[in-house]
């Protein structure tokens, strides 16, 4: 155990507590601790199953940033990042450390935020639950034993899901925060059970650091070909993301967030952290698997109490029930969570409007629009209030997790395109043959075959036509695939209705990027679709 206790410990960090402190415990006890605490439960198989209480998601209008004059320049104000007044922090930062005095039992993480040594952060994570503790350790880059003895925090979050705010006293909204003080390096949550705030703090710290050092961070997954060809997919939840990179044929970088350096594209992570709902052995075997592992940890994911069996398919507790795991039980994860810059990037969007074709070719200019756009659309269900499709944009594929302004990211983003000439692509997941409640899903094997045919160079091979509404090429016909999905308008069997969903569509686009508009170059602006769009 001591070996895994570095010499700076808490109370070099000004931390005091008569707690019993675990320090960078393994998996097992820390399931063994979470079981015998009434935490979890085993599943049948061996996975841990938590349930994350009233909060089954990020609670993103909980989220603030201390404006000060460390921030005050530097981070894009708005919808995403609120403020919180230094002041009002120090008030919460008080009450947190007060509140870890009288702790019985607090668990400790330090690890890597970054795979790749030049470009990592180290990162200390302070819990209450040993869950907490077990996820975060397991979704970020785990130090050897080793690298533990001296590991010194530069970034350090402290998550007391019993914690409960005061909006008077700590200047937030509700009794949960997610407070984040980039010139102190300190993140405080409270008043949430929800592990994936922990994985998207640490996201947001990279996205703040790594621009400046020129390096390109990315909500995205990514992988390698047999050639040793890295592709990366952004895309937001529910595109395919996790889904399309965890490719048998291939080999995974990582499944959600990279950097991309002058030498490599690096995963931030050291694990995967996929939705469960619906899962099928059939349709992601690789993915599945994992659910049938001691060592995954899956929160608000249905069991039988008696039989312990899983329920995939029940969406009682969450429509967001996830799986976090470490990468390597994917069978063909990369042993360094890293892979040479990439030849294609493809963006994901799941439009339920089944407007866009299934996949397009897109030009740097484009890629930029698209980018900034990072557009998809929520589908009847998914959220109280939504009965129709209704489009999505998220700059960058992340806007909650993008701390500086969206065109820093852009220009990285375009830069790093023409310097490498990558291949840039478009990828509808969502909806053919009409818009949600209409048409259908795009299959899964079409998205596959066409996807494999923009890695692998055979689709720069093929005709393509110019999208009338978007601009882009779209292929006119591709080995192995239904020429009749290429084209969507012929999919509708009301092609009147699909022109005006079409026209909407574009209206939509073009109100969206207004607020970009004199971020960007002029071949920029005219890249997205133009308002005068006629099928």
């Amino acid at each position: 155990m001591s070996e895994r206790t570095p010499a700076h410990r808490l109370e070099a960090q000004g931390i005091e507590t008569a707690a019993k402190v675990h320090w960078n415990l393994m998996t097992a006890p820390l399931v063994e601790i979470a079981v015998s605490r009434g935490e979890g439960h085993l599943a049948k198989d061996g996975p841990l199953v938590v349930k994350t209480g009233k909060h089954t998601g990020r609670s993103a209008q909980d989220k603030f940033t201390v404006r000060d004059a460390e921030t005050e320049n530097t981070v894009w104000w708005g919808k995403s990042n609120k403020p919180m007044s230094p002041e009002a922090f120090a008030s919460l930062k008080a009450d947190f450390l007060a509140h870890l005095k009288t702790s019985e039992t607090l668990f400790v993480a330090d690890l890597f935020g970054g795979s790749q040594p030049e470009h990592r952060v180290n990162v200390r994570v302070i819990n209450e639950y040993a869950w907490h503790n077990l996820f975060i350790r397991t979704m970020l880059v785990r130090p050897e034993t080793a690298e533990l003895a001296s590991f010194v925090p530069e970034f350090t979050i402290i998550d007391l899901p019993s914690f409960r705010a005061s909006p008077d006293k700590h200047g937030c909204r509700s009794e949960t925060v997610i407070a984040v003080n980039l010139s102190e390096k300190l993140i405080l949550i409270g008043g949430t059970e929800y592990g994936g705030e922990m994985k998207k703090s640490v996201f947001g710290l990279l996205n703040y650091i790594l621009p400046a050092e020129g390096t390109m961070p990315m909500h995205c997954s990514a992988n390698i070909g047999p050639k040793g060809d890295t592709a990366i997919f952004f895309g937001l939840s529910g595109t395919g993301k996790t889904t399309l990179s965890a490719d048998p044929n291939r080999t995974l970088i990582g499944d959600d967030e990279h950097g991309w350096s002058d030498t490599a594209v690096f995963n931030f992570e050291g694990g995967c952290y996929a939705k469960m709902i619906r899962l099928s052995a059939e349709s992601e075997p690789e993915i599945y698997a994992t659910t049938k592992r001691f060592g995954t940890v899956l929160e608000n994911v249905v069991m039988d109490e008696v039989t312990r069996e899983l329920d995939l398919d029940d969406a009682t507790l969450a429509e967001n029930s996830r799986g976090a795991y470490p990468i390597e039980f994917i069978p063909n994860s990369s042993e360094k969570n890293m892979g040479p810059v990439p030849k294609n990037i493809v963006m994901l969007t799941a439009d339920a409007f089944g407007v866009l074709p299934p996949i397009a070719k897109l030009t740097p200019d484009q890629a930029m629009y698209h980018f900034l756009s990072g557009y998809t659309a929520k589908v009847a269900g998914t959220e109280i209030g939504v009965t129709e499709p209704e489009a999505t944009f998220s700059t960058c594929f992340g806007a909650p997790f993008m701390p500086r302004h969206p065109a820093v990211y852009g220009n990285l983003l375009k830069e790093r395109i023409a310097k490498g000439g990558v291949d840039c692509w478009l990828v509808n997941t969502g909806w053919t043959g009409g818009k949600y409640g209409t048409g259908k899903r795009m299959p899964i094997k079409e998205t596959r075959a066409l996807l494999n045919a923009a890695l692998d160079g055979s689709l720069k091979n093929v005709e393509f036509r110019k999208d009338p509404n978007f601009g882009f090429d779209v292929p006119v016909a591709v080995p192995g695939v239904d020429t009749s999905i290429l084209d969507p308008r012929s999919t509708w069997a009301d092609k009147a209705d699909y022109d005006r969903t079409a026209a909407k569509l574009v209206d939509l686009f073009v109100e969206n990027f207004a607020e970009f508009a004199e971020h960007v170059e002029e071949g920029v602006r005219q890249a997205g679709p133009q308002v005068s769009a006629a099928a």
